[in-house]
């Protein structure tokens, strides 16, 4: 048995401090772009922040995939924080509601390279046997930094101003190359940077060996993009003012238990505790959908932290658990499609439902419980099935 000392070596805490200010750097400025365009003129666009970012993040899964493979791990997570780094520059710059939007587009660019990068470079330097464990540590990492950022941007944004909050936003983004850099490459046969990459066929679009996490992926990211949308408006209404408390609460609970959740699922299999994981996200999204309290509200938004905390990286070590070794990277990419589409579709969707009609908060979640009832049922009878599946 491989020890965790040698299993944990300085190269993998460098993706984790790399991954912690990435996502503290666009994280940050979530719970105040609402505002921000209300202020611009358009705040019947708000289910639009969320959507248009993960409109180009899946867009760009198959090139960063494809380039994770053919041209490096590093590369891939450096462009994706490149992005992140001018697209935070440029909004305070921004003056209407279609250059915000426009930019918004851009800046989803980040997510589509960096976390492809990040989850494929981790799956060289650990062992299968611990991947779950491992996807675990790197996800409370990026859960570090989405619960530190709201908080940081927050206080920069009240004492400071809104720019200093994209500037601080866009310093992080910069640290978390700096850091990255260092780092040595694992893809053994690269083949450099070509014309070649931004070539995509079908085989790029979809590893099929993922399709089954990719679909459960799809029902569950549903509510994600929906309390990233919605919350901040419903958090408002049972009378909490501070619009990123809630996805502190979120952000922390997932932080709890993702350590304990990956390792559960490199020991119990990744569909047993998916199987349970998508039965706290209905039970939690229902919690929400009912809340007319502050507390409610908090206990809701925390379970559902607690179920998201379990899904991802036992979602993302299934991915690589299924992929063919030639092709993590596609893999991966194949899965983050699936969850931006997901994302993107519940900001859009639920965005209409809701319509800034606070008696429609109801359905609006109750429509994130039935997807999730629908995930739950998918595994369930692909269990049932007993196929058999590495890790499963």
């Amino acid at each position: 048995m491989t020890t965790q000392k040698k299993i944990y070596n300085r190269q993998f805490w460098v993706l984790c401090a790399s991954s912690l200010l990435f996502f503290a750097s666009f994280n940050m400025l979530i719970p105040e772009l609402p505002a921000y365009l209300t202020s611009l003129g358009g705040p019947e666009y708000k289910g639009l922040i969320i959507s248009l970012f993960t409109v180009t993040a899946m867009v760009s899964r198959p090139f960063s995939g494809k380039m994770a493979d053919k041209v490096g791990r590093v590369p891939v997570i450096i462009v994706g924080s490149m992005v992140c780094f001018f697209s935070s520059l440029m909004y305070p710059a921004i003056s209407t509601v279609f250059g915000f939007l426009l930019l918004r587009l851009v800046h989803g660019f980040s997510t589509g390279f960096t976390p492809t990068g990040l989850s494929a470079y981790l799956s060289d330097i650990i062992p299968a046997n611990r991947r779950g464990e491992a996807m675990g540590i790197l996800g409370t990492a990026g859960t570090v930094g989405m619960a530190a950022g709201p908080a940081i941007g927050g206080v920069v944004a009240n004492n400071f101003g809104l720019d200093a909050m994209f500037y601080t936003s866009s310093g992080f983004a910069i640290s978390s190359i700096l850091i990255v850099m260092g780092a040595k490459e694992t893809l053994v046969e690269r083949k450099g940077f070509t014309t070649e990459v931004f070539k995509i066929h079908k085989r790029d679009l979809l590893e099929p060996r993922v399709l089954v996490a990719c679909i459960v992926m799809l029902l569950i990211a549903y509510s994600y993009g929906t309390v990233f949308t919605v919350i901040p408006d419903l958090g408002e209404y049972t009378g909490i003012r501070n619009k990123g408390l809630l996805f502190t609460y979120l952000t922390i609970s997932s932080l709890l238990i993702r350590l304990v959740s990956g390792r559960a699922s490199d020991y119990y299999g990744r569909r047993k505790i998916l199987i349970f994981s998508t039965a706290i996200t209905t039970i939690a999204m229902t919690l929400v959908a009912l809340a007319d309290t502050r507390l409610m509200l908090i206990a809701g938004i925390s379970l559902y932290g607690v179920a998201h905390g379990m899904n991802s990286p036992t979602l993302l070590a299934w991915a690589v658990d299924l992929s063919d070794e030639k092709n993590k990277g596609r893999g991966i990419a194949s899965l983050y499609i699936f969850m931006e589409m997901g994302i993107g579709i519940g900001a859009f969707a639920s965005g209409l439902i809701y319509a800034n009609d606070p008696s429609r908060f109801m359905i609006t979640f109750l429509t994130c419980a039935s997807l999730s009832v629908l995930a739950f049922a998918y595994l369930i009878i692909h269990w049932l099935r007993r196929r058999p599946v590495t890790y499963t």
